[in-house]
């Protein structure tokens, strides 16, 4: 079912207005805790971590040395777990992750001096436990999972990065054997690189849906009944969250129940997924339940990093350049406990983790000619965090 909506009920600030706004009121700061008051310099990247307590917190990231400083709480409000920057203006987009109401999702306009933020607007997600955002290159289209009500949405961003309308939702079914599978859980969304298509892991259904995208109206097509086929994956297996390689052609699917990596054949031509290769996340010995979180790939492509929640690891793999197959490098730990969320300073020579129960971010280098991951002892303590954004 696909439903529209052309209403934008809340008002929009310009970056001009938002800034010179929260200069003047202080009030749009209260919610700071403790705010950076220098000036931020070339070696410098904001970085904001969603978490579990309906607070947006915000570091400041030393990008030369890997320091790491707090600044402080930035927002209260929503349960925004997710957080996802705008590729490039000083925006940053949360969710509101409560699966007893609707969605939202709010934009925020970001003060690069002293890391606050102050709320542009907000617009609904479409359905309940909003949980993941993916933005679009050209920025102008916000992808939102929403894990509570088992849909996906398309919301529009304007050129001062606010957000615009609720285009399009397109709600989800289907069941696993596992008790969290109880019905169609979306839990992320992301755009393929020849942009005509959606693909939407689902840890409910089990399968990765796939929906026509028309990035001229920003909508998605049609539904599960009449779109292209799903890939299916393992029943119990749970997907999580897919990236694609560089080229296009391939994809790399970590699920959450059955803490695997998939590595599928992307067929944009006939919008098809083939499964190529299976690895588990967990090691051999591991006998406790199993947990996959979080995929990236390096910025090369040579690398798939992944987050073992399970055994508080990160495993890297080298991605094979003929096949795209993988091969396991390296187990380090995660530095703290339950890992939830990462991510990888456009560098790639930094990776932030986001240690949700023991509420640490560490910091870890990567060797970019290796590709392997080293602890550097740096980290900063709060409660909860789940995702990572960085804003330069």
């Amino acid at each position: 079912m696909i439903r529209s909506s052309q209403r934008d009920r809340l008002t929009r600030y310009g970056f001009v207005a938002a800034l010179t706004a929260l200069m003047s009121l202080t009030g749009l700061i209260g919610a700071c805790t403790s705010v950076d008051t220098h000036s931020k310099d070339s070696q410098s990247d904001l970085v904001y971590v969603g978490t579990q307590e309906s607070r947006i917190r915000a570091l400041r990231f030393d990008t030369a040395t890997g320091a790491l400083n707090e600044i402080g709480v930035v927002a209260q409000g929503p349960k925004s777990t997710w957080v996802s920057a705008h590729p490039q203006l000083p925006a940053l987009y949360s969710v509101d992750d409560d699966n007893t109401r609707e969605g939202s999702v709010t934009a925020y306009a970001v003060n690069r001096a002293t890391g606050a933020l102050t709320k542009m607007n907000a617009v609904p997600a479409g359905g309940s436990g909003t949980t993941n955002l993916w933005l679009d290159e050209r920025a102008t289209t916000l992808l939102a999972a929403n894990f509570g009500g088992g849909s996906v949405s398309s919301i529009t961003v304007n050129a001062d990065a606010s957000l615009g309308s609720l285009i399009s939702t397109i709600k989800e079914t289907g069941s696993g054997p596992n008790r969290r599978q109880a019905s169609a859980h979306a839990h992320s969304a992301v755009i393929d690189p020849s942009g005509r298509y959606v693909l939407v892991p689902d840890l409910g259904a089990d399968r990765v849906f796939i929906y026509r995208y028309d990035p001229a109206t920003h909508a998605l097509l049609g539904d599960a009944s009449s779109g292209p086929a799903p890939f299916v994956a393992p029943a119990g297996s749970g997907p999580r969250h897919i990236a694609f390689a560089s080229d296009g052609k391939l994809a790399y699917l970590l699920t959450e129940l059955s803490a695997e990596v998939m590595v599928l054949r992307w067929d944009a031509a006939n919008a098809r997924l083939t499964l190529v290769q299976t690895l588990p996340v967990s090691s051999t010995s591991f006998q406790g339940v199993k947990s996959g979180a979080e995929i990236a790939l390096s910025r090369d492509g040579r690398f798939v990093y992944v987050e073992n929640r399970g055994e508080n690891e990160l495993v890297v793999y080298r991605v094979n350049a003929g096949s795209g197959t993988l091969s396991e490098m390296q187990r380090i730990s995660s530095g703290g406990d339950k890992p939830w969320g990462f991510a990888i300073h456009p560098s790639g020579k930094w990776m932030l983790v986001a240690n949700q129960r023991n509420g640490k971010v560490s910091v870890f280098s990567i060797d970019t000619a290796t590709g392997m991951l080293a602890n550097t002892g740096e980290s900063v303590d709060m409660p909860t965090p789940v995702s990572i954004a960085f804003v330069k």
